[in-house]
């Protein structure tokens, strides 16, 4: 199986973490809203939220969904540069 060089790695976790940010945006919203203005307290009043944020976000990051990425990514890649298709990155 063919593998993804550092910086598709990198960039594949990047977009993937944007995405979820965006697809959890109204949970993000909340646990912002509630740390607005604490600092220690924020441990044990935003619990709840963070909890929600955690939970949100794992479901775009999770491994699973993550190496499929990692599959569908290396399929676009090698239709796109066929002659690339099966060589050693430079990366590793």
């Amino acid at each position: 199986m063919q593998t993804l060089s550092r910086r598709e790695e990198d960039a594949l976790l990047k977009s993937t973490k944007a995405k979820a940010l965006r697809e959890c945006d109204d949970v993000v919203k909340r646990f912002a809203e509630c740390a607005t203005g604490r600092t220690i307290s924020i441990v044990w009043a935003c619990r709840d939220d963070h909890k929600a944020v955690q939970q949100c976000m794992q479901q775009y990051t999770n491994a699973e969904r993550m190496e499929e990425l990692r599959r569908e990514f290396i399929k676009q890649r090698d239709a796109t540069f066929p002659t690339a298709a099966g060589l050693p990155s430079a990366d590793h």
